[in-house]
């Protein structure tokens, strides 16, 4: 018996998505096809895409390259590859000219959180649902 990762189960086959938001194939692959993972991966990169994203737009100016690098490393494992494109931007970007990459990687990471958030909500509701008491 062959394994079927997840992307594989849901039909697709084909290479990486540099088109989509969050790359599912990609993300599929690093996760071996684990939907658990999936899900805790993707709500790990969440939270610490906003956090890098605050360290970058009010850390120090010296500190905004390793976050920009340390956040384009993390997108490129879940396949965010708008986010790392923005990310390595900002990492390569001098200081003068690094407002408009940071703004360019805010919204890149907006996107990401917003699409994360609509991969995830439907989980979280389900166990909400679970958890709430029976109503007589």
């Amino acid at each position: 018996m062959e394994f079927q990762s997840a992307a594989e189960e849901r039909g697709s086959t084909a290479g990486p998505s540099i088109e989509r938001v969050i790359d599912l194939v990609h993300l599929s692959r690093m996760t071996l096809g684990d939907r658990a993972l999936e899900r805790e991966v993707l709500a790990l990169f969440s939270r610490q895409a906003r956090l890098t994203l605050a360290r970058i737009k009010h850390g120090p100016p010296e500190a905004v390259a390793a976050a920009a690098h340390t956040l384009k490393g993390a997108a490129r494992g879940i396949g965010a590859h708008r986010v790392a494109r923005a990310a390595e931007v900002v990492e390569h970007s001098g200081h003068p000219d690094r407002a408009d990459a940071v703004r360019a990687l805010e919204g890149a990471v907006a996107e990401a959180g917003a699409v994360i958030e609509e991969l995830l909500s439907p989980i979280d509701r389900m166990r909400s649902a679970i958890r709430r008491p029976e109503q007589p």
